[in-house]
């Protein structure tokens, strides 16, 4: 989708962009072969060329703080297709408490096309761990984590840099839909499924479950961690299906289908 993005530009929005869908212009290929576009004119073109220009060696290069700096942040989503191999699904569980308070966070989850992996407190959970987790991957996937998980994150490691890196933050894409409602109820719609037993857990059983494992239960820190691998790993799926959405809402894919052109 990325690649037909045109609202990268100063002064192209929503609107313009699909008036440069509907006269053929689809790709920014196709703007660069076109001399006359809409009421652009000479000058502004040729900067609207070099800046595309510099957005296309940005994806050659895998450079995702290009598009982190120059897109809007409601338009992440917009990259899901692009840096889908290079995308990092995250979801932290904490104390149940304020980071003022005395609040922290308990574990977080990682999950990506590699396989899902658990940071815990007081056995791998670090700033060291985390820096390069988030320094391998070049997308950020969570479930109001741009208020929750990665203000909570920042707070207890001040030192993590994690600004370098687009976020597609799904509670905001829900709204952006018209599809509101927790992550387990967005699951229950769309029929993604998890273990019998983890259903009905919430986020104060997960409290609950590492208090337990403070006093000694194993078993509960198994179940904690297995709570969280299905929050984790099914962001992956519901990010699958509000990309698609939300690229059906931008309308791309009625003027892809009225011409020849069928790419992400």
């Amino acid at each position: 989708m990325i690649r037909h993005s045109f609202i990268l530009l100063d002064g192209i929005g929503e609107k313009r962009e699909r008036r440069l869908w509907k006269e053929g212009i689809l790709t920014w290929d196709d703007f660069f072969q076109c001399k006359e576009i809409l009421d652009i004119d000479r000058e502004r073109k040729k900067i609207y060329d070099e800046f595309l220009h510099k957005a296309l060696e940005a994806l050659i290069k895998r450079n995702c703080y290009f598009f982190k700096k120059n897109l809007k942040r409601r338009e992440h989503w917009r990259l899901f297709e692009e840096f889908l191999k290079e995308a990092v699904c995250i979801d932290i569980e904490t104390n149940g408490l304020t980071h003022e308070k005395g609040g922290y966070v308990t574990l977080v989850g990682i999950y990506s096309i590699d396989g899902y992996q658990v940071l815990v407190r007081g056995e791998n959970l670090t700033e060291e761990n985390l820096q390069q987790i988030f320094d391998k991957y070049k997308y950020l996937i969570t479930f109001y984590g741009s208020i929750f998980d990665i203000p909570f994150l920042k707070k207890e490691f001040p030192k993590l840099k994690i600004e370098h890196i687009p976020h597609f933050d799904l509670f905001f894409a829900g709204k952006r839909t018209g599809i509101q409602g927790g992550l387990k109820k967005l699951e229950a719609m769309f029929l993604i499924e998890r273990s019998d037993f983890l259903r009905g857990l919430n986020g104060y059983d997960a409290v609950k479950l590492w208090r337990a494992y403070q006093k000694g239960s194993i078993d509960s820190l198994e179940v904690l961690i297995a709570y969280n691998r299905a929050d984790t790993e099914n962001l992956f799926q519901l990010a699958r299906i509000f990309y698609e959405i939300l690229r059906a809402q931008a309308g791309i894919d009625k003027f892809i289908d009225n011409g020849t052109l069928n790419t992400a």
